[in-house]
């Protein structure tokens, strides 16, 4: 694997030849935030049942303890600041290296570092807003939870009466068609793809790094743990993400 030293070295190199570069982030590059992995011990799929799009729709008790989950989860993210990883992939984007910025997070930590959301993918949605199933009138997520308990944790529109979730892609919903083909066209163009902080287990967003390693660009994986596609990436960090990326940006920009 070479030393860490050897590593960061490697990936400036190829960050100073590359012409057309990605970032893939998941969960992991916000738990340096305080944001819970979801698939941690303790994370909040612990502590509550998962509730899929299909029992959202159709069972008042599912939808109450869907929402008393995303009601705890606000607390948490209301706080969270983006971290050393967040800073740098803005810095990249500054630096004329990074074109598009596809990420699984709901947390809008990406945007509040300073990546223009022109370049931000979010495949699973935003947790910033609330969106009516019925008529797509949308909400700042803020409104919506300050009037929870008001309707006992089940929300309606106030214009049509339709059933209110947050604008986030659950278990069973399909993913946005848009958001997915411009993920794999840019995994396509790319010639360097930055993975940080994802397991690679969830499709089809998993997807994305296998299209960019097809398609001849270089992975660089940034993950405390294996993941199922770790054979095809050139280089591997098991390190902080905030770490890495932070000698990576000073290396390419001393």
């Amino acid at each position: 694997m070479g030393s860490f030293d050897e590593r960061i070295n490697q990936t400036v190199e190829f960050l100073r030849n590359a012409d057309n570069v990605v970032a893939f982030t998941g969960a992991g590059i916000s738990t340096e935030s305080g944001i819970s992995d979801f698939r941690s011990p303790g994370g909040v799929w612990e502590r509550y049942r998962m509730v899929t799009y299909q029992e959202f729709l159709l069972s008042s008790e599912s939808r109450k303890g869907y929402w008393r989950m995303k009601h705890e989860l606000f607390k948490e993210l209301k706080g969270a600041k983006p971290n050393a990883a967040h800073k740098a992939l803005a810095e990249m984007e500054k630096l004329g290296k990074l074109t598009c910025l596809i990420t699984q997070n709901i947390d809008g930590l990406h945007q509040d570092a300073g990546n223009s959301s022109g370049r931000v993918i979010e495949l699973h949605g935003t947790n910033r807003e609330a969106v009516c199933l019925e008529c797509r009138k949308r909400w700042p997520i803020e409104e919506i939870d300050g009037r929870l308990e008001s309707v006992d944790f089940e929300p309606t529109c106030d214009e049509c009466k339709g059933l209110v979730k947050p604008a986030t892609v659950s278990f069973g919903q399909a993913m946005p068609e848009e958001e997915m083909m411009r993920s794999f066209q840019c995994a396509q163009e790319c010639d360097l793809l930055f993975m940080i902080g994802s397991s690679l287990q969830v499709e089809p967003a998993a997807s994305v790094p296998r299209v960019a390693h097809e398609s001849g660009a270089k992975l660089i994986y940034i993950n405390r743990t294996e993941t199922p596609g770790d054979h095809i990436a050139t280089v591997i960090f098991r390190e902080n993400a905030g770490d890495v990326m932070r000698e990576i940006i000073r290396g390419f920009n001393p």
